[in-house]
């Protein structure tokens, strides 16, 4: 190999690291990091250094891929706790499923824009779910709610503006997602603060 092909070669690692570094969604980034550990094993190659580059394909890119792949996977993903559809609260009618179905829809359209998944978590009664989320099992609890039960509106509000789901989240990030970005009116959204709330998860 002559040296401009070698230079060639090299001047892909920094534009590698820029694209990595700028990538904003991170399965881009993985494959972007693949790219980046192959140039830097070919490079050590090409130099001689032959055990190296054996290192930096097996540990830096295989294995750093991998553990940066289940990373990414798992948090990524908003779990939202539900009762089953025996629960006291649980969509009992058609109409009620419907609405519920429209919901999840709305927040899986929501999250995908943040390359986020919704993992739907059911549960057997309101104290499983709460215990749950105060435990940081799951990210959020979505309950069929009453407008009684519900922070105090506006008397004058017509019907059909009533939510019908009850949506409480522990992480400050998704309360600003959902906040923002819901458009269905279909859910009233509370932040509940739990110790280090959205710290690590």
């Amino acid at each position: 190999m002559n040296q401009s092909d070698l230079y060639v070669i090299i001047a892909l690692l920094p534009l590698a690291a820029c694209m990595l570094v700028f990538q904003v969604n991170p399965y881009h980034a993985l494959v972007i990091r693949g790219i980046l550990g192959a140039v830097a094993a070919l490079v050590y190659a090409v130099l001689g250094a032959a055990d190296v580059a054996l290192t930096e394909a097996l540990v830096g890119t295989m294995l750093a891929i991998t553990l940066y792949a289940v990373a990414v996977r798992s948090s990524l993903t908003l779990r939202l706790g539900v009762l089953e559809e025996s629960g006291a609260k649980a969509p009992t009618t058609n109409d009620e499923s419907h609405h519920f179905g429209e919901l999840m829809d709305d927040l899986r359209t929501v999250f995908s824009k943040h390359y986020m998944r919704v993992e739907v978590v059911p549960y057997t009664d309101q104290q499983a779910l709460q215990r749950a989320l105060m435990e940081k099992e799951i990210h959020a609890t979505c309950t069929r709610s009453h407008l009684s039960e519900l922070e105090p509106q506006d008397p004058t509000a017509p019907e059909s503006e009533t939510p019908f789901y009850h949506t409480e989240t522990r992480v400050q990030r998704l309360y600003d997602i959902i906040r923002t970005e819901l458009s269905s009116p279909a859910t009233h959204l509370t932040y509940i603060n739990t110790p280090d709330s959205g710290e690590g998860h």
